[in-house]
């Protein structure tokens, strides 16, 4: 009874070994974006700017949106430099406040589409960070939060989605955070925000299915963009702590892993091995891509639910060291 009992756990250890190995390293068929229209919102720096590269070396024409024009007009031109070829590609911009006001977003984007064609990937990068206690932080920075996380990509989804039925292909893509998996010190309000896109995520996902749209949900760990230094100036201690258990990664990284999730149409893009965790643990009822991932998944979850339980007492330990560092300066004082 020992021996069987042996080898069956041998053999499901090679087939969990298996599984990964074939989840994480076997190259899906992708599809092709060569002279397609795609457009990426915070298009103009940070993860938003090298899938607008990326997307042009694969032959793409392009459209970046954010509200700086300098900055955009600085981006286009790095974008025409990565061009698979120049004279036929397009690129272009548009400044433009995406969560201030639905009407403005849909007739852009109907503008967009007469001058570049066919929008077929959506690539929702425009996003902050603005951290702080619930306590701490204004209505203002919530509001903010709202509408450029949240109600930005709401309002360009909407404004593409019923063409991308009508035409039965598209893409869409929106890029969350890790941080839409579970609530963080400090992320309050950001946390929330990104938790709605998730839901938003795996509702359109539902929608646009039958339809041959793909949507793919980007988790990306913290990057080393303008956005993270700019939110590090906010960051509580115990955020700044909590944020160290996994390292900062370039956003040309999670921009490649992006633009091939989506192209081989995953639901998922994560980077590292904590976006693997987060998302094993929490798939829940969210779209799976592919037997072999949902295998993984209701393999691997009971398991990882145990090491993300340590993660969670280490940042626990944190919260608490440092509110006793706090009293004790306060009694010293």
């Amino acid at each position: 009874m020992g021996v069987w009992l042996g080898v069956a756990l041998v053999a499901f250890v090679l087939i969990i070994v298996f599984l990964l190995i074939k989840q994480l390293f076997w190259n899906a068929q992708l599809k092709n974006v060569k002279n397609k229209h795609v457009v990426i919102t915070g298009g103009s720096s940070g993860i938003g700017k090298h899938v607008a590269i990326i997307a042009a070396k694969h032959g793409a024409n392009v459209t970046i949106i954010a509200r700086d024009i300098q900055r955009l007009e600085a981006t286009k031109n790095e974008i025409l430099h990565a061009c698979e070829n120049k004279d036929v590609q397009r690129v272009e911009y548009l400044s433009l406040d995406i969560g201030a006001n639905y009407e403005n977003v849909e007739k852009a984007v109907a503008d967009l589409e007469r001058t570049m064609g066919p929008i077929y990937m959506l690539v929702n990068c425009a996003g902050t960070a603005i951290c702080g206690k619930i306590e701490d932080t204004t209505l203002d920075s919530l509001n903010k939060m709202i509408n450029i996380n949240f109600l930005g990509a709401y309002y360009c989804i909407k404004a593409v989605a019923q063409r991308m039925k009508a035409s039965r292909e598209g893409m869409i893509v929106l890029t969350s955070s890790q941080a839409a998996m579970l609530g963080i010190f400090g992320y309050s309000a950001y946390c929330s925000t990104k938790f709605a896109l998730r839901g938003l995520a795996e509702s359109i996902a539902m929608e646009l299915q039958p339809y041959n749209v793909s949507v793919t949900l980007c988790l990306p760990p913290d990057t080393d963009t303008p956005g993270f230094a700019a939110e590090e100036l906010s960051k509580p201690l115990e955020t700044r702590l909590i944020s160290q258990a996994a390292k900062l990664v370039t956003p040309d990284v999670v921009a490649d892993k992006l633009f091939k999730d989506a192209l081989a149409g995953k639901f998922f893009s994560t980077v590292g091995f904590e976006g693997f965790i987060l998302t094993t643990v929490c798939s829940g009822m969210s779209p799976f891509s592919s037997i072999c991932e949902l295998l993984l998944q209701a393999s691997l979850m009971g398991f990882l639910r145990i090491v993300s339980a340590f993660y969670l007492i280490s940042f626990q330990k944190i919260i608490l060291n440092c509110m006793k560092m706090r009293n004790e300066n306060k009694k010293s004082e």
